[in-house]
């Protein structure tokens, strides 16, 4: 099969983790092992998040006052390069040598006229108490939103629209290599008149991630997270987790937008788009989810909701 992975960015960098190079190494090495289960008979894209590492290297940046801090698309791709690295080289270390890897910068469009622009909404950096937020908040002029019981700085976070590199996309797939690409959604850019430049917002690797499958016509999306299944009730005494869905019937239950609400909406629209399944589930499933024992199996065969 040919697999669209999708890595949360928290799942490379843990919540409440100190954001060390030494356990981003870590994280990445664990998550490539459980990649490494599946590499075998098939073809291979690794997208990731990067709200953490993206959000650690403006904080870096604006420590330096000799200079303007540098804006979020360039940031992004910094990430890139940064994640690509660590995921080539833990997963190199797994797979037979003759596998060949490459990760490629991945322009993102977006459009100027997204409403996102006006409504920040993409959680990046480390989690703080009130005060800290508040005091940020402040001191820099960001927007800050509730994290479960931290806070957290948020940015503009607009739809993707086309990825500019999926032709040597394709084309690295087609010579078999394991391609990581679409970091963090993509770098965002956007047009002014026939000239392309970024922009300053985080675009959500999910939906990146629920485009890129459709262009290369994956046969499964799986969109790798820190739990093991979409929850109706998340955190109450009543909550079920979904084991298969018609993506019509899950859209309905209304998940929240800063969780797992833009990945339910990816997989339903990867579903909706090319017939094809989605999958959430953990990260340590993953093997499982492939052979389609675990996660959340959203399809168009699927009729209704079925529970585990």
């Amino acid at each position: 099969m040919r697999l669209v992975i999708a890595l949360g960015g928290n799942a490379l960098l843990r919540r409440g983790e100190a954001m060390t190079a030494e356990n981003q190494r870590e994280n990445v090495r664990i998550a490539c092992k459980q990649i490494a289960k599946v590499a075998p008979g098939n073809e291979l894209v690794i997208a990731h998040g990067n709200g953490p590492q993206v959000g650690l290297l403006a904080l870096q940046g604006n420590a330096y006052d000799a200079a303007n801090p540098y804006p979020l698309d360039v940031l992004g791709a910094e990430t890139e390069g940064m994640i690509g690295y660590m995921i080539e080289q833990e997963l190199g270390n797994l797979l037979p040598f003759e596998v060949p890897f490459a990760t490629i910068l991945t322009q993102v469009e977006v459009d100027s006229a997204d409403p996102a622009f006006k409504k920040p909404t993409k959680p990046i950096g480390p989690v703080y108490d009130k005060a800290e937020a508040e005091r940020l908040a402040a001191e820099k002029g960001w927007s800050i939103a509730p994290d479960g019981d931290k806070f957290r700085r948020v940015v503009a976070s607009p739809r993707p629209q086309r990825i500019f590199e999926i032709r040597p996309i394709k084309w690295l797939l087609e010579k078999g290599s394991v391609v990581i690409c679409a970091g963090g959604g993509g770098i965002p850019t956007m047009y002014e008149g026939n000239k392309l430049h970024g922009v300053e917002a985080v675009i959500d690797k999910d939906l990146c991630s629920a485009l890129l499958a459709e262009q290369l016509n994956a046969d499964l999306l799986v969109i790798a997270t820190d739990v093991d299944a979409a929850y109706i009730d998340w955190g109450k005494p009543t909550q079920k987790s979904i084991a298969a869905a018609h993506p019509d019937e899950i859209d309905k239950l209304g998940f929240a937008a800063g969780s797992m609400g833009p990945k339910v909406q990816a997989a339903c629209e990867f579903a909706r788009n090319t017939g094809s399944r989605a999958v959430i589930g953990s990260l340590e499933n993953i093997e499982a989810i492939v052979q389609g024992r675990s996660g959340t199996r959203i399809s168009l065969e699927v009729q209704g909701i079925q529970y585990y």
